[in-house]
C-alpha cells in the first residue's frame, strides 16, 4: 500500500539521513526503482513530473501502474508516490488521481504572495485527504519540464513563512540545479542551507538537482537539514550509457536480441544498481 511522504521524511530528519526521490518514466523505471528500495530495504519516494505523466498516458495511469507494480513485486518497504514540480492545477489532477504526495512548486508565480496563498490552499485540500505536500522557494536552476531556472538562493524569511503553513517539507533553492552541471558551477550555498535550516526548525528539506554533486557536498548537506534528494537524470544517464553499450556491441541483431525486453534489460539492471548506490550515499539503506 503507498503511504505519504510525511512520516518517512520526519524519520529521515530525525536520523540525520536522506531519501532518494526517483523519478519514473515508465514501467521498466518504476519496477527497477522498486526493485533497488526492496533490496536495500530503504523507504522510498517514486515521484513523477508533469512531463513525464503526460508520456505515460496521464497522472491516474502513472498511480495505477505505480499501486500495481508495488502490489505486484511484493514491495515491503514504505513507498510514496509524489508529483515532482507540480503546478497548482497538476496537484488537484494527482490528489484525484490516486498520488499520496504532492508539490506545489510556486516559486515560478509572478509574487511570492500568490506562493503562499496557493500553498495554503494546497495544503488544506491534501491534507483533508492524508496527502503529504511539498513547496518550494527560491527556483531551481536549470531546465524542468520545459521551465528555464538560474538557480536562484532561497530567502531564510520566506521558507519560514511558507514553513508556517504546514507544509510537510520544503524545496529551497542553494545553489542546485536541474540536470548535468557545468565545469564552472560554484557548488551549493552551506550557509543559506543553515540559515534556511535555523529559520524552519526541525521542518525536513528537499535537494532537487541531485545528479553530480559531489558525494562529500551531498552528505554535509544532510548534516544540515535535507532530508530528500531528487534523483532523474543520473538514472538516465546510467540506463542510455546501457542501452548504447548492448546496441552497438551489436547484441541486437544476434537472434531474438531486438526484443525489446532483452534491448531494456541492461538499463533496468543499470538504474537498480546505481539506485542501490545512491541509497547508500544517502544513508536510507536498512531504514525500511
Amino acid at each position: 500500500m503507498l503511504v505519504n511522504a510525511a512520516q518517512m521524511l520526519k524519520d529521515a530528519e530525525a536520523g540525520h539521513y536522506a531519501l532518494g526521490a526517483f523519478n519514473t518514466n515508465n514501467l521498466e523505471w518504476t519496477l527497477a526503482i522498486l526493485q533497488a528500495a526492496e533490496e536495500a530495504k530503504s523507504p522510498l519516494i517514486i515521484q513523477c513530473s508533469a512531463g513525464a505523466a503526460k508520456w505515460m498516458g496521464g497522472f491516474k495511469v502513472c498511480a495505477d501502474m505505480v499501486k500495481a507494480a508495488v502490489e505486484a513485486t511484493v514491495v515491503t518497504v514504505p513507498v510514496a508516490l509524489h508529483l515532482d514540480h507540480g503546478t497548482y492545477e497538476n496537484c488537484l489532477e494527482c490528489i484525484e488521481a490516486g498520488f499520496t504526495s504532492v508539490m506545489y512548486d510556486g516559486s515560478h508565480e509572478e509574487t511570492f504572495q500568490i506562493n503562499l496563498e496557493r500553498t495554503a490552499e494546497i495544503v488544506k485540500i491534501a491534507h483533508e485527504k492524508g496527502i503529504s505536500v511539498e513547496a518550494e522557494v527560491g527556483g531551481i536552476g536549470g531546465v524542468e519540464d520545459g521551465v528555464v531556472g538560474q538557480g536562484e538562493i532561497a530567502d531564510p524569511e520566506e521558507c519560514k513563512q511558507i514553513a508556517a503553513l504546514g507544509v510537510d517539507f520544503l524545496a529551497c533553492g542553494i545553489g542546485n540545479i536541474h540536470g548535468v552541471y557545468p565545469e564552472d558551477w560554484a557548488g551549493l550555498s552551506f550557509d543559506a542551507l543553515a540559515a534556511i535550516k535555523e529559520a524552519v526548525g526541525d521542518l525536513p528539506l528537499v535537494l532537487h538537482g541531485g545528479t553530480g554533486i559531489p558525494v562529500d557536498q551531498i552528505q554535509k548537506a544532510i548534516s544540515l537539514g535535507v532530508s530528500k534528494i531528487n534523483v532523474n537524470t543520473d538514472l538516465q544517464l546510467v540506463f542510455a550509457a546501457a542501452t548504447r553499450e548492448y546496441i552497438e556491441a551489436g547484441k541486437d541483431l544476434e537472434g531474438k536480441g531486438f526484443d525489446p525486453r532483452k534491448i531494456i534489460k541492461p538499463g533496468r539492471e543499470a538504474i537498480v544498481a546505481r539506485a542501490k548506490e545512491l541509497m547508500e550515499e544517502f544513508g536510507s539503506v536498512n531504514k525500511a
